[in-house]
């Protein structure tokens, strides 16, 4: 309890620090979204990449050497799911590994955690139990780059934290009630089933196809259509859109950057 409360009391003295003006200039030019936040999100937003920078560790991997941009834009976007909400910072994440592009990764890898049996594959971006992360440079800077193309690794792979913060990676985040895993599993597990038959019979959706692949990829792809597509996920999907709004405990429907004549592709 003691040494919980003196994390907290350093967590409030790092999220009051002084954002510098150098990192604004980075955010306002390499991701949009920043400045399409409403004034009080956008100054929490800057409290949490405070807190996030001073508890991560950041390293370079296939000659990257991690500049101050990196990890500012890298912080930004995994704390915007956080706002709202009472956080813990992901507590499991101890480092981010950042590749100049795409890397190769399979089920011996500590990265891969065993979750993936699959065997050596491409990716963008890799989570792990371990208390790893990986991302493609590329991928991030394209992620934020357009802030409603519902495309987003860092969205992805932190909403990849967030459900495994119970305990397993399943497609259930935590959550405060019975109440609410009950309806969570109730409205998700049919609109997992929805996309999957979508797919089947070539129907448009707001929802990446892999998604499709199992729940807690589902999980992640709707997180990134919820931040990056919310006008679209609420008039297609206008359940799902409020159990992800009820987790969040934000409403990006209400602010959030469009493109003009953007719809479901």
């Amino acid at each position: 309890m003691f040494f919980r409360w003196l994390r907290e009391k350093r967590r409030t003295e790092v999220r009051a620090r002084a954002f510098p003006d150098r990192w604004r200039s980075v955010l306002r030019r390499a991701m949009p979204y920043y400045s399409c936040l409403p004034d009080a999100q956008r100054a929490e937003l800057e409290g949490h990449v405070n807190v996030f920078l001073d508890e991560k560790n950041f390293e370079g991997a296939g000659g990257v050497e991690v500049t101050e941009e990196m990890r500012v834009l890298i912080a930004a976007q995994a704390c915007v799911l956080l706002l709202g909400r009472a956080t813990d910072y992901y507590h499991s994440l101890k480092s981010i590994i950042v590749y100049p592009d795409t890397f190769s990764t399979d089920y011996d890898s500590p990265l891969a955690g065993g979750l993936d049996k699959a065997g050596p594959r491409r990716t963008l971006g890799e989570w792990s139990p371990t208390g790893a992360m990986a991302l493609s440079w590329d991928s991030v800077v394209d992620g934020a780059r357009d802030p409603c193309d519902g495309n987003n690794v860092v969205f992805h792979e932190f909403a990849h934290q967030l459900d495994s913060e119970d305990g397993s990676m399943d497609g259930a985040p935590e959550l405060e009630t019975r109440t609410r895993y009950t309806a969570w599993a109730s409205v998700l597990g049919e609109e997992y089933l929805r996309l999957q038959r979508d797919l089947q019979f070539n129907i448009p959706t707001v929802i990446d196809g892999y998604g499709a692949t199992n729940p807690r990829e589902f999980f992640a792809v709707v997180t990134e259509a919820f931040f990056e597509r919310p006008r679209d996920l609420q008039r297609m999907h206008p359940d799902l859109y409020e159990r992800f709004a009820d987790f969040y405990k934000q409403d990006p429907a209400e602010w959030t950057c469009r493109k003009p004549g953007d719809r479901v592709a």
